[in-house]
């Protein structure tokens, strides 16, 4: 710093000979201005011979610090944990209910007496999902999913919020897992959750070809590959406290991912079931999957049979149908994706029952006998004619067969904001359809909009 400030010293110094001929006045500026440099220069040395920080010493006190936040978010229990969730506000029409109606928040069954019902047309959509992920030391997983009046408990156990509760925890090695609790039925290609569902409505197999949930325990083994997950407890079901009634079930599923692209599963479903007449019910199911590019495809085929009860009200010993589900959806451009799904679902046996079909009392026959009425929500059951301004059932050991095929989009509006719209043709081989007015139908159409919001 002294040879600096011995140079501007002298750089002064020569100053007044060179300034001999200028004024007094002229004198005075220029020395005005030459102080104001030195100052300035003067300030640039002593900043640039400053020490500089000890980088080890900031990083140490930001390792403390960083340790300070984990220590508390450990302490506080939000070590580990992962909150998300959605909202979906829909709107619907139906041609056959007659209705037009936003939907959000309502009951898909009749809880507390609402006199409401599942149906094709009220399912999951309309709803209100919060997830709480929680992974502990050791790699255990913890996961409770509530879901207000639509979670799959809420048609069995009224008033329940609570969607899943389910621990996966690690048996020596991550990749074998025991598993406890309520746990969503895990068949086909479609889930329950909006976020994860690209049309509003679900398949006919999701609706009338599966369980709901599983509450018990089993284990997930993880082999390559593979994904193998199996449980052994009560179907739909909390609790099975009727007298007398031991209905455990076996559950299953298989998956095998090919690729990232590609991959196809198996899932079964053996249970008892019914609280009021013990039967027993077997589901079984494959599926698959493949994406490529914009493309994505989705195929599904199912079989079903079961028992007679005087719940399920099924004319024979015992119902069996079989179908299939197929999807496909291609990407217009990066936000939005046109859809399309056909199903279709063999029933003409038995009088035309599937498992989550509701048929009912109340009908006669041609012959003027007492015969069950179609499920005229959902379209199903043995068809119906029109006599004498009555409506008779024309076979009761004869179903109409079952189809639908739905049509949408997805647009997403802003991140984690998608508009979905739906036009859904559901059919079938007999007039099973019930309209508002009373009148049956082989046929139906809903339009349908959702909004869904999640984090």
């Amino acid at each position: 710093m002294n040879e600096y400030r011995n140079a501007v010293i002298a750089f002064a110094a020569a100053c007044p000979v060179i300034a001999q001929a200028q004024t007094t006045e002229e004198l005075k500026a220029e020395l005005g201005a030459l102080k104001a440099h030195v100052q300035k220069l003067e300030a640039m040395i002593e900043k640039a011979e400053q020490p500089k920080p000890d980088n080890g010493a900031e990083l140490a006190r930001l390792r403390v610090k960083s340790d300070a936040i984990d220590d508390a978010m450990e302490t506080s229990g939000l070590k580990g944990l992962k909150i998300s969730g959605y909202i979906d506000p829909t709107y619907l029409r139906n041609r056959n209910a007659g209705t037009s109606s936003f939907v959000f928040l309502n009951n898909n069954s009749s809880v507390n007496g609402s006199g409401e019902s599942f149906g094709y047309d009220n399912t999951y959509f309309g709803s209100a999902m919060l997830n709480l992920d929680k992974e502990l030391e050791g790699g255990t997983r913890l996961r409770i999913s509530l879901m207000p009046s639509k979670g799959t408990a809420s048609g069995y156990n009224f008033g329940n919020l609570v969607h899943e509760a389910s621990a996966s925890i690690p048996l020596g090695e991550q990749s074998t897992r025991l598993l406890l609790g309520q746990i969503p039925d895990w068949s086909g290609y479609e889930y329950i959750p909006s976020t994860q569902n690209k049309l509003l409505t679900h398949n006919l197999l999701f609706d009338f070809s599966a369980a709901n949930f599983y509450t018990g325990a089993g284990l997930q083994l993880v082999r390559g590959k593979w994904d193998s997950k199996i449980m052994i407890g009560n179907m739909n079901s909390a609790r099975i406290d009727a007298e007398g009634e031991r209905t455990p079930g076996v559950f299953y599923r298989i998956d095998y991912a090919k690729g990232e692209f590609s991959g196809f599963g198996l899932s079964g479903t053996h249970a008892g079931f019914d609280d009021a007449g013990v039967g027993r019910v077997g589901l079984m199911e494959v599926d698959g999957f493949y994406t490529r590019g914009d493309w994505n495809l989705q195929g599904q085929l199912s079989y079903g049979r079961q028992q007679a009860t005087a719940a399920n009200r099924y004319g024979g010993a015992s119902q069996r149908w079989y179908g299939l589900s197929s999807l496909v959806s291609y990407k217009i451009m990066p936000r939005l994706e046109a859809i399309a799904r056909l199903d279709y679902i063999f029933n003409g046996s038995g009088g035309g029952g599937v498992f989550g079909a509701t048929l009912a009392p109340g009908c006669k026959d041609l012959a003027g006998l007492a015969a069950n009425c179609p499920d005229g929500r959902n379209g199903f059951g043995s068809g119906m004619v029109l006599r004498g301004g009555q409506w008779l059932v024309i076979d009761p050991t004869r179903g109409a067969n079952r189809g639908t095929l739905s049509v949408g989009t997805q647009y997403l509006l802003v991140p984690g904001v998608s508009v979905k719209g739906e036009y859904r043709y559901d059919y079938a081989t007999a007039r099973v359809f019930r309209t508002f007015d009373g009148q049956y139908r082989r046929d139906n159409h809903v339009i349908g909009v959702s909004t869904v919001v999640s984090f």
